[in-house]
């Protein structure tokens, strides 16, 4: 197995990491603003990264903050994506305003709370269709 370099492209570690599905899209992500190398905006998608480099990825709706542990030689499996890096990003705390998530009630005949049955089911099909209005 070939020795990992001390240090690797950005794009490349990004990509290694799993945080962009192929190297033209971690390629975009830096040139494009989203990373940050030890808090200095990376102005090179051929930076070389290395161990104990932070970095700040804006992904989506969120940001990342990851601590380069190693570097990679290959893109392999997300487990082995993961030993790649420490996550430092503070988990989100959930809004109070958001419900949560339920899975819906139906009252059949059983009583049990459970799915629908066909009979349920032809008649909530008769009251949206509005047959039995």
């Amino acid at each position: 197995m070939p020795e990992a370099p001390a240090r690797i492209r950005l794009d490349k570690w990004l990509w290694h990491a799993r945080f962009a599905k192929s190297r033209s899209v971690a390629a975009g992500l830096v040139s494009g603003g989203h990373v940050r190398v030890n808090g200095q905006k990376a102005q090179k998608t051929a930076q070389p990264v290395g161990p104990g480099d932070v970095l700040t990825i804006a992904l989506g709706a969120g940001v990342r903050v990851v601590r380069v542990l190693a570097i990679g030689v290959r893109r392999g499996p997300a487990p082995e994506a993961q030993t790649l890096y420490e996550d430092l990003t503070e988990p989100a705390a959930p809004s109070p305003s958001a419900p949560a998530q339920t899975a819906p009630v139906y009252e059949n005949r059983h009583g049990d709370g459970g799915r629908p049955t066909k009979r349920d089911r032809r008649k909530i099909a008769a009251v949206r269709s509005g047959e039995l209005e």
